[in-house]
Formats: structure tokens, C-alpha cells, sequence
């Protein structure tokens, strides 16, 4: 997730994207993600066990941000919230 393009990055793992997703648009938690306003969606890989998911995370977290930017803009070169439509009201 990011605030906008270059932005403040997060990463995290969830079992249910879209919920996890509302949460962060709609502010449902204080915190890190609400306090910098990261609620687009830029990048998301599906993986089949929690514990690869887990696995894959903690790479990440571990990643420069220059990999993570290049690893999002391989995917979304435009940084487009791929969330934006998905609820109607965001």
C-alpha cells in the first residue's frame, strides 16, 4: 500500500484483501498507515499458505525501498490504486 506515488510505503499480510484493504481507506485503525494516509493499493501477490505469506512479507520489510519501488513499478508503473474500484464510495 502507499500514499501516492513515491510515497509512504506499507507492507503487510492479511487473509482477506478487500476487508483488510476498507480498513485502510477508511481509517478503521489508528496507527502508522492512518497518521501518513496509505490507502492505495499498488501491489498485492496471492499466496495459497499463511506461512509463505509470512515468509514473503518479511523479505520485503527487509527490501531497500528502491527494490520495492522498482518491484511496484513492474507491476503498476503508474502507481494506480488497483482498489479504486472495488467499493463504489472511495
Amino acid at each position: 500500500m502507499a500514499s501516492q506515488k513515491n510515497g509512504t510505503l506499507y507492507i503487510g499480510v492479511t487473509s482477506n484483501l478487500p476487508k483488510r484493504v476498507w480498513q485502510h481507506k477508511t481509517g478503521t485503525y489508528q496507527g502508522f498507515t492512518h497518521q501518513y494516509s496509505v490507502a492505495n493499493l499498488v501491489y498485492y501477490r496471492a499466496c495459497t499458505r499463511a506461512l509463505e505469506a509470512i515468509s514473503l512479507e518479511k523479505r520485503m520489510k527487509k527490501m531497500l525501498r528502491s527494490d520495492k519501488i522498482i518491484l511496484i513499478e513492474k507491476a503498476n508503473p503508474e502507481w494506480d490504486d488497483l482498489a479504486k474500484d472495488w467499493y463504489g464510495v472511495c
